[in-house]
């Protein structure tokens, strides 16, 4: 498989209309002074179903064949993924069957099984998620949505830059979470072809490092499983076709710590008045601990997802 065109990016845009919003952009003074750069907020946790998953889901959801959709769909999700494919699932009048980690979090869990989809839990630890999927496909013959590395999913999260672009022009960057590359790779690929200077940037949790060292070595490394508190991306190995486009369009992969996360976290729940999750503040967290190059007066920051455990909050 390729990676998605821009024309493809476009007509995602089209087909995910009856599900995914169109979510407002912020900005902040006060970051902008700590930051050194004018930063513009995506604000995906504003998204049906609280992050930027819902956009590629639905790209793929609503692709399926009318002939095949009675068969249902399968994934595997920490959460938001998860969320998305349900909720898709449930407009399409399908079945979805969701592999989930066990300690996922509890609100993630609760809210994939409220859209009506079947969870099913493993130990993240001890067993494969592709591997239970592979069995689940076999038994059911259903369709096998990815969570990053297909070009439906890719051109649906693409979306979220053709959206940022529209509403804030003239932008010198810009900087997305990363985990599988789903986002920063459609991201880039409509990025680049509406302004072909923007520079690109992917961010990462230090411990989840598995882009950075592929972006360094110039090919695909795998990690182990990583502990960090951004759950979401916790991915061992980015994709075959998102790392094509990741190592070609993006400048580089910044890192962050566990400490930067919290604080970015914070920092947009007091400043900006709204809740994001650890893995959708890592972009923010880059470019509010200086983690950019020198020169970038404008950048667009996505906050991919606000999907938090009120516990887990109330720890930061």
């Amino acid at each position: 498989m390729h990676p998605p065109t821009p024309a493809d990016i476009r007509a995602a845009a089209e087909r995910i209309r009856p599900l995914a919003q169109r979510t407002p952009v912020l900005t902040c003074a006060s970051f902008d002074t700590q930051a050194g750069t004018h930063a513009v907020f995506k604000c995906e946790n504003f998204q049906k179903g609280g992050a930027f998953k819902i956009r590629g889901a639905s790209n793929l959801v609503l692709s399926i064949p009318k002939e095949e959709l009675g068969r249902g769909v399968i994934t595997y999700s920490s959460g938001n993924h998860a969320q998305a494919t349900a909720i898709a699932a449930r407009h399409v009048g399908t079945m979805a069957t969701i592999v989930m980690p066990e300690d996922a979090p509890r609100s993630k869990l609760e809210a994939t099984r409220a859209q009506g989809a079947r969870v099913v839990t493993y130990n993240r630890f001890q067993e494969s998620r592709e591997a239970i999927a592979a069995r689940l496909l076999e038994e059911t013959r259903a369709t096998l949505v990815p969570p990053f590395d297909h070009p439906l999913t890719i051109a649906g999260q693409g979306t979220v830059a053709l959206e940022l672009l529209e509403q804030a022009q003239a932008l010198d960057a810009l900087i997305t979470p990363v985990g599988g590359g789903g986002l920063l790779s459609g991201c880039a690929i409509m990025a680049k072809e509406i302004n072909a200077r923007i520079r690109v940037f992917g961010a990462e949790p230090a411990r989840a490092n598995d882009t950075y060292l592929s972006f360094q070595a110039g090919q695909r490394v795998s990690i182990p499983l990583p502990d960090t508190i951004a759950d979401g991306l916790r991915s061992q190995q980015p994709g075959e076709i998102t790392f094509s486009v990741v190592r070609r369009l993006a400048e580089a992969i910044l890192l962050v710590s566990e400490e930067e996360i919290r604080a970015a976290v914070k920092f947009l729940l007091l400043r900006l008045k709204i809740l994001v999750e650890p893995s959708g503040a890592v972009a923010a967290a880059a470019v509010l601990f200086g983690k950019l190059p020198a020169g970038i007066r404008s950048i667009g920051v996505v906050l991919s997802g606000g999907n938090l455990d009120f516990e887990q909050l109330a720890n930061f």
